[in-house]
């Protein structure tokens, strides 16, 4: 048989049944694909096209079913053939029940469904799909399976969200959602808050009949309706390239408004100090405007109330390390350089500590230092520690009294002389006399370590700076009322390099100091603010505190699972483009997809 054999379709060659099912039409010889079936189709269409109500209507097909067991629900909606193209996964619909509640939903699934009992992917169709030049439509079921997430409803005015409790009708109207009051009281996002970016869906935000067309995704950051979350601790994690620090600059910048504020136990109201360890010499720019922020984009930002321009009370304080030098050349922001002073180690000793010591050794450096500040009192210097410890007859008085055994003398000696002597007592101002500029209510403090010579080094500085503050903000009798009644924002860049289970006493500490401010911080008004590539190497006590995950682009798998995002959001991670991002934060919203600002809001990059 050749290819001419097949030019008609319902011919002789047909057998009575094949004309009357039309070749995959239904039992009434509706079929699709000859002239005459065709005619006969057509005088079933619902015109003019474009007029209906909606994007289809509930199918009872399989079944109409809601459940406590979202795996036993079924709501499926058929789609008309003029709707097909605009529908994609994640998109929010409603559908009314006849009381005037409103269920909304999201489309968890799409697909082209069996119309006819008969195989559409037979030679005689498959034929006819080859020779026929367009796609048609109306030969297909296309159905929508959708996920309900809650009932909305009227209570005297307001509108309000409960669980899903009840079935719609079959055949109730299925609209697609562009009410932002709507979406947003669905996805129970706040009205008001800290701005974060604009509802999305597969990359595309979210439009609305309104003005602006968008949907402004804030976080809950005031009292009345329980803890700002900015208490409750937040991750931003994104790979390299994913706009992380665009994100995060974006973030920061509306803790640093004006009208940002949050209630002391003596009453007052305070805006937060902003405190950052900066790896990469990154964020003291945010004291600079954005000179690609056009008067346009600015005008949108302030119909939106967000916050933006460069922040004038930006101040790098620079970690002084003997024989180093710190650039600092890409930001106009003051410099203040700072020391570590040794009075510090009497607090804490494990500044000094080294490798990990016994139990044997830590007791003994701790003996060791009370007697050398007994000694020398607070203005005792390292170098003064170590000449205190190459005296012999103190070695010799020690093991003699059975205080101090001979070896383990020697052991805490050589762990004191591995730590890099040049952060102590250097030409500068200590950081216990700089409480005033390091916490200033509506202030951002710039903590650079990326011109530090070792990671050491750079461990040190870190925990010295963060021990001084969370213990102050901790403390019941603190040595500065400063940080004591200021709320403060501690945040921390490349989190995954100080903040990871480590073998040193410095490295611990660091990750003790942080557990300590994620578990009490909430009360005494200090949140923490990570950012990180590696989210899984972050250490579980700390990231088991953290509400509020802010993710973008991440390629690694390990790095994906750790975040504990929904699994359907785990799914989309790999593929967003630079910018997109899921946040999860079980007591602000329902989890959803966001797409950041598509420019910083202060200066960002070399530019």
């Amino acid at each position: 048989m050749t290819l001419e054999d097949f030019t008609e379709f319902g011919s002789a060659d047909q057998s009575e049944a094949d004309r009357a099912d039309g070749a995959g039409g239904d039992s009434a010889g509706n079929a699709i694909g000859n002239t005459e079936t065709d005619d006969r189709f057509e005088s079933y269409d619902a015109e003019p096209i474009g007029m209906d109500s909606g994007i289809g209507a509930l199918s009872v097909t399989h079944g109409l079913r809601v459940a406590e067991d979202g795996e036993e629900t079924a709501l499926r909606a058929f789609v008309t053939v003029g709707n097909r193209d605009a529908v994609r996964i994640g998109k929010y619909l409603l559908i009314p029940y006849p009381d005037n509640e409103t269920l909304f939903c999201r489309i968890t699934s799409l697909e082209y469904a069996q119309e006819y009992h008969a195989d559409d992917a037979t030679e005689i169709h498959a034929r006819r799909a080859m020779r026929r030049d367009d796609f048609e439509e109306r030969d297909y079921k296309f159905m929508a399976e959708l996920e309900p997430i809650a009932v909305l409803y009227d209570d005297g005015g307001e509108l309000k969200r409960r669980m899903t409790d009840r079935v719609p009708k079959p055949g109730a109207i299925v609209r697609q959602a562009r009410d932002s009051a709507q979406i947003k009281t669905g996805l129970k996002i706040p009205e008001d808050g800290i701005f974060l970016g604009h509802l999305s869906v597969g990359g595309e935000k979210v439009r609305t009949a309104a003005e602006p067309p968008t949907i402004d995704y804030r976080l809950k950051n005031d009292y009345d309706s329980g803890d700002p979350l900015v208490f409750r601790h937040t991750l931003i994690a994104g790979g390299t390239g994913s706009g992380k620090t665009h994100a995060s600059k974006n973030v920061l910048r509306q803790y640093l408004d004006d009208d940002c504020r949050y209630p002391m136990a003596d009453g007052r109201t305070v805006p937060p100090a902003v405190v950052l360890f900066d790896p990469q010499d990154e964020y003291a720019q945010m004291h600079d405007d954005n000179p690609e922020l056009d008067a346009e984009f600015a005008r949108r930002l302030d119909r939106e109330g967000v916050a933006y321009g460069g922040h004038a009370d930006t101040i790098a304080l620079v970690p002084k390390e003997a024989g180093v030098t710190y650039g600092g050349a890409g930001h106009g922001a003051a410099q203040k350089e700072f020391t570590i002073p040794f009075s510090m180690v009497d607090d804490q000793p494990w500044l000094v500590a080294g490798s990990g010591l016994n139990d044997n050794q830590y007791p003994a450096l701790r003996d060791l230092l009370k007697r050398f500040f007994r000694e020398y009192g607070t203005g005792g210097t390292y170098q003064q520690f170590l000449t205190f410890l190459d005296d012999p007859g103190l070695k010799e008085e020690l093991d003699e009294s059975g205080r101090v055994h001979e070896a383990t003398f020697d052991a805490v000696k050589r762990r004191v002389r591995s730590i890099p002597g040049g952060i102590f007592d250097q030409s500068a101002t200590p950081i216990t006399e700089l409480d005033r500029e390091l916490v200033r209510p509506g202030g951002l403090s710039v903590i650079p370590t990326y011109h530090l010579s070792t990671t050491r080094a750079k461990e040190l500085f870190v925990l010295a700076v963060s021990s001084y503050l969370i213990d102050d903000k901790l403390s019941n009798s603190p040595s500065s009322d400063r940080i004591k009644e200021t709320p403060v924002v501690l945040g921390m860049d490349e989190a995954h390099n100080f903040l990871a289970d480590a073998d040193t006493v410095q490295a611990r500490k660091v990750v003790s100091k942080f557990t300590e401010a994620a578990k009490q911080g909430r009360k005494e008004r200090l949140g923490l603010f990570l950012i990180t590539q590696d989210p899984q190497d972050i250490a579980e006590p700390v990231f088991k505190q953290l509400n509020t995950k802010l993710v973008l682009n991440l390629g690694d798998e390990d790095a994906i699972k750790s975040v504990n995002i929904p699994t359907t959001l785990q799914q989309k991670v790999p593929y967003m483009e630079k910018g997109q991002m899921v946040i999860y934060s079980p007591d602000n919203s329902e989890p959803v997809e966001l797409m950041g600002l598509s420019r910083c809001l202060t200066k960002h990059g070399r530019t």
